[in-house]
């Protein structure tokens, strides 16, 4: 005869398993959820618009549409105008870079700034990614390029932090514009995984491992072969067939993007891009140093002029 409970021992091993398994359901549902969560950005209502005339304007980007805002240049400025777009970053919307508006209008440009996919007014996505900023920073030169008052030989694009990212990742693909500048940019996979779980409180072990995973799978797409596509190589390939004047602006007290992107993108960056550093507290406000102004508007005076500009100084030099 069987011992008193030796058949109640499979029953216990049947639980045991069990449990195991809910425990490891619960456990991957959770990885699951701080997954989505930290793909999809948190949406920021438009609080301010713009201190001088403006038109409220969309396109369709990815099938999805796009809400901006077109500022035209100062009445005594002729057209076409040169245009200098605003990019974003994650997280953000168009309101937030206003802070970069004013001295840029006043020195003869319009603009252009717009919220990415899945932030402000525009419409969703699934999975939000880093190819979502290029993507409709290309949707956004396309609109841009094709109204009349626009000078497309004159197009210059700053863009902040994942926006910047975005605007060299659409360099790679050929953008038709005279010059980019980029604020607070991160370079590397890996400091935008960390930057983001900081960001939400979760802890980097093991998320920064598991989470990219689920991100590219939920993008359709593979982890291995983006970190193959690394942008700061994608980036030498690409200039080594144009001339784009380039300016990368980064805070030495940056909090959130570290310093340390912008040295290794130097370090990598074949041929050299002009930088400036600057001595602001934080990742959204390099514009406070005025060292930041005393580079970037000469930068654009230089390199992106209108068309009636050039004339003006053809004449002057004949």
């Amino acid at each position: 005869m069987p011992e008193f409970g030796e058949e109640r021992c499979p029953v216990k091993a049947k639980t045991m398993i069990g449990g195991m398994l809910a425990v490891a359901a619960v456990t991957a549902g959770g990885l699951w959820k701080a997954a989505v969560k930290s793909q999809t950005p948190k949406k920021i209502p438009i609080t301010l618009i713009p201190p001088m005339p403006f038109e409220d304007v969309t396109f369709d980007s990815g099938g999805g549409r796009v809400h901006g805002w077109f500022i035209p240049a100062r009445a005594d400025i002729p057209n076409p105008w040169p245009l200098v777009i605003i990019a974003h970053g994650w997280g953000s919307n168009r309101s937030r870079v206003l802070r970069y508006a004013r001295p840029i209008w006043e020195a003869g440009y319009a603009l252009f700034m717009y919220d990415v996919r899945s932030h402000g007014a525009s419409d969703p996505v699934r999975a939000a990614s880093a190819y979502l900023f290029r993507d409709d920073l290309l949707a956004a030169l396309q609109y841009t390029t094709a109204r009349p008052e626009i000078d497309a030989d004159a197009i210059g694009v700053l863009g902040h932090s994942l926006g910047g990212l975005g605007t060299i990742l659409a360099v790679t693909e050929g953008i038709p514009v005279s010059a980019v500048i980029t604020d607070s940019m991160p370079s590397q996979f890996e400091v935008i995984v960390s930057s983001e779980l900081r960001r939400r409180r979760l802890p980097l072990f093991p998320l920064a491992q598991l989470i990219p995973r689920i991100w590219f799978w939920r993008l359709g797409e593979s982890l291995k072969s983006y970190r193959q596509r690394d942008p700061v190589m994608m980036l030498n390939e690409r200039r080594r067939g144009m001339q784009l004047p380039m300016l990368m602006v980064h805070s030495k007290g940056d909090n959130f993007i570290p310093p340390s992107e912008l040295e290794y993108f130097m370090s990598k960056a074949d041929p050299p891009v002009e930088h400036l550093w600057v001595n602001s507290g934080g990742h959204s406000c390099s514009e406070e140093d005025p060292t930041f102004w005393d580079t970037v508007i000469p930068f654009l005076k230089t390199h992106v002029q209108g068309q009636a500009k050039l004339n003006d100084s053809s004449k002057a030099s004949s």
